[in-house]
């Protein structure tokens, strides 16, 4: 660990398979904060980091450094109730009075539509909500009101229509309960867009884009969840819902939460799906608000292992090699950033922190660490909602994400290897490249361009499987919706593997190619080419079963958050008509399969049957382990 920091010595007593107390919290927060200390402007309303700036442009990446720092700085000091010892808030009290003068020398951007100062803003009063008696209470009347002022820009702007109307929502309760002028209707809004994208099982939508495409990642977690919990806490005794959409919340989260804890491999790692992973171990924000509000499945040692973990993952696998966090996942990776993420963008990390809250007497604290119920037993479960396979596999601590819901869309565009693969998981990546090829299913074009998965539609499939369609294009100007192709998945998932079975509707009696990737791995060394590829302690393979004549295993540099080196299985077939069927089995674990198909000829374990309206697909892997596949076209 080349971090530079410092951080106490592990007690494996209380937390055997972590290390990390509560100790460990404090001390993170403690050495980040003073890492970006040198980085702060003279008159401290920013923090200015070097690397590639936003789209905002680097006045609102400065902004950003400083307000998500002090939501750290805020986590911790509250959680300390008070205790300061490095004079964090003397800091942002400084900077926050610079900021907010108008026509300063360090004066932040004003909120206005749409704009990134109305997302910093929200943490800014999430930061002065919780330290409210060590800092909003020590300023002066007319310092107050020069905050107020410059949060009051909120209040005629309009945002985006996602997750964004709950920022509106903390700045006005912030204005309400310091007794200034406010927008109540943006409250309202904010809570009943929430319940608009609420879809069941605990799951929000980020957002709809008019009904597009499907928005479902981590946003539902460290956003959906935890701004609506917090509002409620604020707003108890002031707005007449507040105690209503608490236990509405309440309920929710711990459903959710079923879910949720399934996205972390014994690793540490969180799956690798969806926009905003620099935000990296913010997953485990709202398993911490379960603790607080009572509405978790977990035991309070296992909530600290996921946590962790989490954390202890990326300080330890060079997250901060530095000090600060790269805009990457592990080390930087620029492939897998957004255009709104600048150099300060993954101190909404800082969520994380919002278990300090929790008190040292706390039994998320003081119970002894439990493993997560990822690691006591295998577990394959169906989210409804986003349509997701949720499987993993105690032996190598992986934790999987069968996708056949989330998409993305907006329009016609390029592919997203972040939402739109057939699967991830919590120890590999996709591949950023410009074409799709792992976890992907495509039919190659006479230009041998692979089509693309855009917009996602659900299938009904049997127990304990999950099935899409999806309507191929080729180009960034195609839209799905004038496509004559239709392609259907369904799968099914056991012990590390993966039976996927496609079904494609061609609009002539096309002999077109088809391919399919398997996982990718990732490391400092190329790929050994050829049958299960591994890479030191992870073994993955893609077998042929039905329809598929060759393999191959593709290499590429630069393309993986996880390494220099990349590679991943392919297989190749033909379509045979105007519907084809094609069928393979997935590898992923620790330790090398224990079972493959023959080598040569069709498996007399594998059978398959379209009869015109369905698929119904059978694989004996071995004594008493049969996978199954049921799905209608």
């Amino acid at each position: 660990m080349a971090t530079g920091f410092t951080m106490p010595a592990p007690d494996f007593d209380l937390s055997p398979l972590t290390g990390w107390t509560r100790e460990h919290w404090v001390s993170f927060a403690d050495q980040q904060l003073l890492a970006v200390r040198p980085h702060f402007s003279p008159l401290k309303a920013a923090i200015r980091l070097d690397g590639r700036p936003s789209s905002s442009g680097v006045v609102s990446d400065g902004l950003e450094g400083f307000a998500r720092t002090f939501l750290l700085a805020a986590f911790r000091v509250a959680g300390e109730k008070g205790s300061d010892p490095f004079a964090h808030l003397d800091l942002y009290r400084d900077g926050l009075l610079h900021g907010t003068q108008k026509n300063g020398p360090e004066a932040w951007l004003p909120i206005t539509d749409r704009s990134q100062p109305m997302v910093e803003a929200a943490s800014v009063v999430l930061a002065l909500q919780l330290t409210k008696p060590w800092l909003w209470d020590t300023l002066s009347a007319g310092q107050q009101e020069q905050v107020a002022a410059w949060l009051q820009g909120s209040s005629s702007s309009t945002c985006v229509d996602n997750n964004w109307v709950l920022f509106q929502v903390m700045i006005a309760e912030f204005l309400a309960g310091a007794g200034f002028e406010y927008n109540a209707a943006q409250i309202g809004h904010g809570l009943d867009r929430l319940d608009d994208w609420y879809t069941g099982g605990g799951w929000y939508r980020d957002g709809d884009n008019a009904g597009t495409g499907d928005f479902f990642d981590y946003y539902c977690g460290w956003a959906m969840h935890l701004y609506p919990i917090l509002w409620a806490e604020f707003a108890a005794g002031r707005h007449p819902q507040a105690d209503h959409r608490l236990e509405v919340s309440r309920r929710r989260l711990a459903t959710f939460l079923e879910d949720h804890v399934r996205f972390f491999g014994a690793n540490g790692a969180p799956v690798f799906q969806g926009r905003s992973l620099i935000y990296r171990y913010a997953a485990v924000a709202p398993l911490f608000m379960g603790e607080a509000i009572c509405a978790t499945p977990l035991g309070p040692g296992q909530t600290r292992r996921i946590a962790s973990g989490a954390a202890k993952y990326f300080l330890d696998g060079g997250a901060y090699d530095d000090g600060l966090p790269s805009l990457g996942w592990l080390g930087a990776f620029e492939p897998m950033t957004q255009d709104y993420s600048g150099p300060a963008s993954p101190y909404w990390t800082s969520k994380a922190f919002v278990g300090l809250l929790l008190p040292v007497d706390h039994p998320v604290w003081t119970a002894v660490e439990e493993p997560s119920p990822l690691e006591m037993a295998d577990g394959l479960k169906h989210a409804e909602a986003p349509n997701y396979l949720l499987h993993s596999t105690a032996a190598d601590g992986i934790a999987r994400l069968l996708n056949h819901g989330s998409d993305k869309y907006y329009a016609p565009g390029p592919d997203d290897p972040l939402y739109r693969r057939l699967a991830y998981s919590s120890h590999t990546a996709p591949l950023f490249t410009q074409d799709p090829i792992d976890n992907h299913f495509a039919i190659l074009n006479d230009a041998g361009i692979p089509s693309r998965r855009s917009r996602i539609h659900r299938l009904p499939a049997g127990q304990g499987q999950a099935a899409s369609w999806h309507a191929p294009v080729w180009h960034d100007a195609e839209d799905p919706a004038d496509s004559d192709w239709r392609a259907a998945t369904g799968t099914a998932a056991a012990g590390g593997y993966e039976l996927r079975v496609h079904a494609v509707e061609a609009p002539d009696s096309s002999r077109l190619t088809v391919r399919e990737g398997g996982y990718a791995l990732a490391g400092d060394h190329p790929m050994q080419s050829g049958g299960v590829l591994a890479d030191g302690r992870l073994h993955t393979a893609i077998w042929p079963l039905h329809g598929y004549t060759d393999s191959g295993t593709y290499q590429a540099q630069g393309v993986s958050p996880f390494g220099a080196f990349a590679g991943c299985g392919y297989l190749e077939g033909r379509l045979s008509g105007e519907r084809s069927c094609f069928a393979s089995l997935v590898y992923l674990g620790g330790e090398p399969p224990a079972w493959v198909p023959p080598a040569v000829g069709p498996s007399p374990a594998f059978e398959l049957l379209d009869d015109g309206a369905s698929v119904t697909a059978r694989l004996t892997l071995g004594p008493g382990q049969v996978l199954e596949v049921v799905f209608a076209l």
